[in-house]
């Protein structure tokens, strides 16, 4: 069984959003630069909390922006 993983579409999102930038998605979350950048990256998984907010932040629901899978088949 390979590693599970919670994958996401934000930089996607961002640039579908009239090139949101990764701090003005930070302000909408509440949340730092830094912690979008690692989301993107795949090195950080997001409370769900955050994941929420996040997902408001595009008006999507939460399965539109973040998604759960086998990283081996990513």
């Amino acid at each position: 069984m390979g590693k599970h993983l919670v994958g996401n579409h934000i930089r996607k999102l961002r640039f579908s959003n009239n090139e949101m930038t990764q701090q003005q998605l930070a302000d909408k979350a509440g949340v730092t630069r830094q912690t979008i950048v690692a989301l993107e990256k795949g090195n950080y998984s997001p409370s769900l909390e955050l994941a929420f907010r996040i997902a408001r932040a595009f008006n999507l629901p939460l399965e539109e922006v973040f998604f759960y899978g086998d990283n081996s088949k990513l």
